[in-house]
This record gives structure tokens, sequence and C-alpha cells, in this order.
């Protein structure tokens, strides 16, 4: 279905010979909360995000950034005499690489390949009754992301951009344990995301 739409979108627009020039600076970034409790108040996770980007074209429709920002996971589980809460908060620095392709004078498609790094802990803290005891041990995770998505310019200097789906893989190791290898690949609705850019036009 999604390439139909894809071929639809190129059909009704056509190519065009309007293009992203070398030189070019934008800013953008992301900005993310999420809750899911269950109706008896006994599990809770919350989930929060802040990553600013900046990215320079190094070439006509090629561009290159960085991303820099904190992520944040806190899951609350609690029985009538034990509560339990984990939280892992990380430092989160993302370079990456966008191929734009043309469709119209404002709208393009681009793929992005990202590497995401996270570098954060997980702290956690039992209580059983009158007694908590805690603990925390830092991880580390390594990513390769591939995002295909939409440009629309407004004007010059804002567009909205919409990725949908990611193609994935990376690698989460604790200081003093086993590394865990994990894969993503999907391109289905509940993954699409939307942003706003700032473009510093020439």
């Amino acid at each position: 279905m999604k390439k139909i739409l894809l071929a639809g979108a190129v059909a009704l627009f056509g190519l065009s010979n309007a293009q992203i020039a070398k030189g070019t600076t934008y800013l953008s970034g992301s900005v993310e909360y999420s809750q899911k409790e269950t109706d008896n108040g006994n599990y809770k996770k919350e989930k929060f995000n802040v990553l600013p980007t900046v990215g320079y074209f190094v070439d006509t429709n090629l561009a290159v950034g960085l991303g820099i920002g904190y992520q944040t996971e806190k899951t609350t589980t609690t029985t009538t005499l034990t509560e339990n809460v984990t939280k892992k908060p990380a430092f989160v620095v993302a370079p990456f690489v966008r191929k734009y392709w043309t469709l119209s004078e404002k709208l393009y498609i681009f793929g992005q390949l990202a590497v995401p790094m996270q570098f954060g802990k997980t702290e956690i803290e039992n209580t059983v009754g009158n007694t908590t005891t805690s603990n925390e041990a830092k991880y580390t995770q390594i990513g390769v992301t591939v995002k295909p998505g939409l440009d629309y310019f407004l004007n010059k200097n804002w567009s909205i951009e919409a990725t949908i789906g990611e193609f994935g893989y990376n690698n989460y190791k604790p200081k003093d344990g086993d590394a865990t290898n994990n894969y993503n690949f999907g391109l289905n609705l509940s993954s699409v995301t939307f942003g706003v850019k700032y473009v510093f036009a020439k």
C-alpha cells in the first residue's frame, strides 16, 4: 500500500528541478512524552526525551548533522506490600546523514541514516514494607537506524517533516552484564513522527 502511495505522489507532483543548495543549514528537534498505566494503578511507565538537532548540506540535497539530547524512562510497579521503581536516564548523541530527492518545488522525500548512542544508567529502588534497597548500573547503547520520510516546505524558512517507521539495530551493554542485540523493522502508521524545521535559506 505504501509503495502505491509513494508512486502516486511521484505521479502527482512529478520530478522537479528544485534543489536544496549546498551550504544550507537547518535547526530541528523533537520532544516526546508518553505514559502508560494500568487501571488498578499497579503499573505505570513514563518516558520523556528531547533531542535538538542541527544539519548542514555538504552537497545539493545531501545533509549531515548531529542531535544531542536527553531521555529518561521511569517504571513503577506496586503490590500490597512492595514497590519497585526503575529509572533509566541517559545522555543521547545521534550523528546522521540525510539524502533528499525532489518531488516538487516544496515537497521532498528523504532517507536518513543515523548512529544513535546512549550513555546512561539504570537505577532500581525496591521497597518492602519499611525497608528500601537501591542499586544502579551504567550502560551504553549504540545503534544504526534508517528512516524514510517526507519534507514539505511551507516557505523558504519553515518546513514540516514526517518519518514513517524505522529499520534499525542496537546493541545494549550494561557495565557489568552481557550485551543484548535488538532489531527493529517496520513501516507502520503507529511509527509516524512529525517535526518542524527552521532553514537558514541561502
